[in-house]
């Protein structure tokens, strides 16, 4: 029995919200290598093989299967004046049920960061997810030091809610992050980050 492959194709202001694909594999390679050093205190550590064709080439299968099975609605971030790749955007993690909630992970090229594109990106995947997969609660975390990601999920509409402990492994440490969420037809009001 073949199943029919989903798609997903968001558009902002400036950008095109799209699934990887395997002609993507160079323009992401370099973007990630160029940016090495200012994603790494914030990411998981790469594998030995993160950069290669291999291992992109599965990122793009697993991609096409997360969106097919809704667990995930993982995109890459185009620009569309010039088709030029900017980072990628996932809403993993997807709960139905009671919960109706998933997880926001994100990440820019360097060149790419302080131009609003991430923030624009945000808003654009919590509408679809709200509107699009009937979402109730989108989260997100981030180390608490990481006053750029802070910045643009409560520009975005996320208010904080705690502090995880020992929440995700970031280059090789068990590390406390702060958490967010942004929830459909809020009322909470602003709330003060500890």
């Amino acid at each position: 029995m073949l199943t029919r492959k989903r798609k997903v194709r968001i558009e902002t202001e400036r950008m095109t919200l799209r699934l990887p694909q395997h002609s993507d594999y160079r323009e992401w390679a370099a973007l990630r290598a160029d940016s090495i050093e200012f994603l790494t205190p914030w990411e998981p550590s790469w594998a030995s093989d993160h950069l290669t064709r291999k291992s992109f080439t599965n990122r793009v299968y697993w991609a096409q299967r997360s969106l097919n099975n809704g667990n995930a609605v993982p995109v890459f971030l185009e620009r569309r004046a010039d088709g030029g790749l900017l980072g990628a955007i996932t809403l993993d993690n997807i709960r139905r049920g009671p919960s109706q909630a998933g997880t926001l992970g994100y990440w820019i090229g360097q060149a790419h960061t302080r131009q609003g594109y991430m923030r624009e990106a945000i808003l654009a995947i919590v509408h679809y997810a709200f509107t699009t997969l009937d979402l109730s609660r989108i989260e997100a975390a981030c180390l608490p030091e990481n006053a750029a990601s802070r910045g643009v999920l409560e520009k975005s509409g996320f208010k904080y809610e705690g502090v995880a402990q020992s929440y995700l492994q970031i280059n090789g440490r068990w590390r406390n992050h702060v958490l967010y969420a942004n929830l459909r037809g809020d009322r909470r009001g602003k709330t003060e980050a500890g």
